[in-house]
């Protein structure tokens, strides 16, 4: 299946913009106001979106963060983490090095205790000594129907390891570069999953961030060969975190599609309906963690697909 209904999430403590990754994530804005504020709110919001989802009838598994090391971008796991169905956890080298301790063994216990199984793990983390990353399911869009993943290239995102990445799980690789317009330069865009999402039958895009038409042409070639219906957004929508969405499972096996209520809001009608034409949209607000933390709803949700004892 491309989508479940088990969702991972970690309770912020120390929320906060984070000096190491704002060097190349450009959707980050700080806010005049102090950190203690800036965790409160974000603690507000994380609470409101959890309820949100529950109440759809979407499994979140809550874990909270610890105060100790310092992790201010910890509600962000799917970008150390990915769980499998054949009961492979993924480990992936994380760019900032204040993020590599958001890596924690005891969340593997925590699931393995709620009776779903780890076989293996796959550790990639090793490649940070040499500079290089892959940052999970932020990096990495998987196609997991039709065995192909995608992934635009970044500082994020090396592309030697993430087609090792695609032998070690089997898929085809779809690589690509997508920039973004920053102070008049076209740049890299941090994370493949704020320009993108896939969903069961169709694909969230901004194909205007690839540039080379090859490549855009080419992306857009595997989706309609796998029969997805392609809605495209603009730039200034992916800034509103249009592209960073996550379809899931709620009660009586109904889908839905997540995403925050700037993403919703930042829409056009014709793309709400033909979103809405698949599946049911969810959204919350999550202003404070979208502005301090750079990152949006699907950032939030590290996807449990492991099997059940």
């Amino acid at each position: 299946m491309q989508i479940t209904n088990v969702i991972l999430m970690i309770r912020p403590v120390n929320f906060r913009m984070n000096e190491q990754t704002a060097v190349n994530n450009y959707f980050m804005e700080d806010l005049e106001v102090q950190n203690q504020t800036i965790n409160a709110n974000a603690q507000s919001e994380f609470d409101a979106f959890v309820v949100v989802l529950r109440n759809k009838g979407v499994k979140v598994i809550v874990v909270d963060d610890t105060k100790q090391p310092d992790t201010p971008d910890s509600i962000f796991p799917n970008n150390w983490i990915s769980f499998h169905r054949n009961g492979t956890v993924g480990l992936y080298p994380m760019f900032a090095e204040n993020r590599r301790n958001e890596r924690r063994e005891d969340i593997l216990a925590i699931l393995e205790e709620q009776g779903f199984v780890i076989k293996d793990v796959m550790d990639y983390t090793a490649a940070e000594t040499d500079g290089i990353f892959l940052e999970g399911t932020g990096s990495i869009l998987m196609d997991r129907v039709n065995n192909k993943a995608y992934c635009a290239l970044s500082d994020r995102a090396d592309d030697g390891l993430f087609i090792e990445f695609c032998e070690d799980f089997d898929c085809i690789p779809v690589i690509f570069t997508a920039n973004q317009t920053v102070d008049g330069k076209r740049l890299p865009i941090y994370h493949t999953n704020v320009m993108m999402a896939l969903a069961e039958t169709f694909a969230i895009i901004c194909t205007d961030t690839i540039d080379d038409k090859k490549e855009r042409k080419n992306v857009l070639h595997h989706l309609r060969m796998d029969n997805k219906e392609v809605i495209r957004i603009s730039e200034a929508q992916m800034h509103h975190f249009a592209g960073n969405m996550l379809q899931v499972i709620g009660a009586d096996d109904k889908r839905f599609m997540v995403m925050s209520s700037a993403a919703y809001h930042s829409l056009k009608p014709e793309q709400v309906n033909a979103i809405t034409a698949h599946c049911d949209i969810i959204h919350s607000s999550l202003e404070t963690i979208e502005t301090c933390g750079g990152g949006s709803a699907r950032c939030m949700m590290a996807e449990v697909f492991l099997p059940r004892a």
